[in-house]
């Protein structure tokens, strides 16, 4: 990753950095840097996690900030840039023995200034709902252990549900929880509701309902984490096996799949528009997939180390209305979608067998979101502990659906090839910052040969048109299909800033209007001034 004053700036901790944008700035006022907190072995302990909720009260002071340290859990008033938080006096703080927090999330539906509820998971398996607010500890989930014994990875509620929240473990599998039903004093039994390539959905089979109503088993290795569509109809997840894949969540359909270079998939966002998804992982790179063409169409690479945190600034972002010639699909898919509603706290389990398979269809759009001219896209967290890194341009347009393969006409590897490209770079030009035709002539694959662990692997050409559905057993054999594109075959997004902004790996990275508030594993939790947000401030 270049940087803006050599080598030496690498190994310095900044206070601020430039994007095309402007000037961002740390505000040590509003740092939360455990002045009081006992310390902790910050490699042996569970990730950093933040959370934020707006109590939408009429004061203009409601936003609540929730983070996790060790065995710690501390929920306060956040004033972000306009005053300095005040760290002695937390809202509630509570300090775990035996087990240590995870993940937590709100329920912003149901937030406000007299009472929230926020769920934390933890490194034991269990999941507490609990009201900072009133002080209160409302339920556990998984007490004895019944349902499932190892760590919890990521909890969230349902969108749109004041009940329902969605569970998942480094077993591989996500529970899906009522808070409104018991977990039961014996271990669940369950029975079939859908099984597909690499997963499995089963209910929970009993006399009365209990949790968890629905239990997926999903690849191989630890499930580490999972993000809801804007629309809250799709799950993307990413495991341990190095496999991103998106459901229809009520119909409980798989949409797509992709494979990371290689290594296991730490991360994963939406765009605002849910056009894009976009994974980070142990391949130190960033994967940008396509959700209508469900297709990688650009990595960004700059990383020196795993990639823990991904995620769009929806604030340098718009949406325009766009040419109705744009719309991909008929008038009747989008009537359908414009009719496609739910009530998420009815019988699930019900609701879900019925599901047919035409509800997987993805949400097709008339908007198109891009980002504005003097505006930076979203900065992924590097896990080297130390930095932010900003890609280019985080908007192309969608690829015709004609070109989501290669064309199968084509006979030979050569011209194979060349359609291969054009059709990406036809599709991405304005997305990647290194083209492909240009990377080819800078002896591409000597570099990641010497940059990466796993050397340019050859494959036969007829495999760019299999969709290895077998491969889940080779990885080798994924590298050149559709799942995982060769580097030299996808466009490049060249990082646009690069600084060291913390001693160990980051874990957290939050936008908000006025600033960005990013946490590293020592657990300072940090505040970042948009530019023109605040004139100057006293370090």
């Amino acid at each position: 990753m270049a940087t803006e004053g050599g080598g030496k700036e690498m190994n310095e901790i900044k206070t601020q950095f430039t994007t095309r944008e402007g000037l961002y700035k740390l505000l040590p006022h509003s740092e939360y840097s455990r002045p009081n907190r006992v310390p902790f072995n910050s490699q042996g302990s569970n990730p950093v996690r933040v959370s934020f909720v707006n109590l939408n009260d009429q004061s203009g002071n409601g936003d609540r900030l929730c983070f996790n340290v060790g065995r710690e859990l501390y929920f306060y008033i956040y004033k972000g840039v306009r005053k300095a938080a005040d760290l002695s006096k937390p809202i509630d703080k509570r300090i775990y023995k035996g087990t240590q927090p995870t993940c937590h999330d709100f329920n912003h539906l149901t937030a406000t200034a007299e009472s929230v509820s926020l769920l934390v998971g933890f490194s034991a398996g269990q999941v507490q709902l609990i009201d900072p607010i009133k002080k209160e500890t409302s339920k556990l989930f998984n007490e004895e252990r019944l349902i499932d014994k190892s760590r919890v990875t990521c909890v969230k509620w349902v969108p749109g549900s004041e009940s329902l929240f969605l569970v998942a473990h480094s077993s591989g599998s996500m529970y899906l929880y009522n808070v409104e039903h018991t977990c039961g004093t014996t271990a669940p039994h369950y029975q079939l509701l859908k099984q597909g390539e690499s997963f499995a959905v089963h209910t929970c089979k009993s006399k009365s309902t209990r949790n968890p109503l629905l239990k997926w088993t999903v690849g191989e290795g630890a499930l580490n984490e999972f993000a809801f569509s804007p629309d809250g109809k799709f799950l993307a997840c990413v495991s341990q096996d190095g496999f991103l894949r998106v459901f229809n969540f009520d119909s409980v359909e798989l949409h797509g799949t992709m494979k990371s270079y290689f290594g296991g998939l730490l991360c994963v966002c939406w765009s605002p528009d849910g056009k894009y998804i976009v994974t980070g992982g142990e391949d130190d790179l960033v994967t940008v997939w396509s959700f209508l063409d469900c297709r990688v169409i650009a990595r960004g690479h700059g990383h020196k180390s795993w990639v823990s945190v991904v995620a769009f600034d929806p604030y340098t972002t718009s949406v325009e209305e766009s040419d109705p010639m744009e719309f991909s699909g008929s008038d009747e898919d989008f009537q359908d979608l414009l009719h496609f509603g739910r009530d998420r706290a009815n019988s699930t389990q019900s609701r879900l067998s019925k599901r047919n398979s035409t509800d997987s269809r993805p949400p097709l759009s008339r908007a198109r979101t891009h980002t504005n001219v003097m505006n930076a896209t979203s900065p992924p967290a590097g896990s080297n502990g130390n930095s932010v890194t900003t890609p280019g341009d985080s908007g192309p347009p969608p690829l015709p659906r004609s070109n989501s393969l290669p064309h199968s006409a084509v006979s030979n590897a050569g011209s194979k090839s060349s359609v291969m490209d054009g059709a990406i770079a036809s599709g991405v030009s304005k997305f990647a910052t290194l083209s492909l035709h240009d990377r080819k002539e800078r002896h591409h694959e000597k570099d990641h040969k010497r940059n990466h662990s796993m050397g340019h692997i050859s494959s036969k050409s007829s495999d760019k048109l299999n969709l290895v559905t077998k491969a889940k057993t080779d990885p080798a054999k994924t590298l050149g299909t559709s799942l995982c594109p060769r580097m030299e075959d996808v466009p490049l997004l060249e990082p646009l800033i690069c600084k060291k902004i913390a001693h160990e790996r980051l874990t957290v990275l939050v936008f908000l209007e006025d600033c960005l508030v990013t946490a590293c594993q020592e657990g300072f939790i940090c505040t970042w001034a948009r530019p023109g947000k605040v004139v100057s401030f006293n370090p």
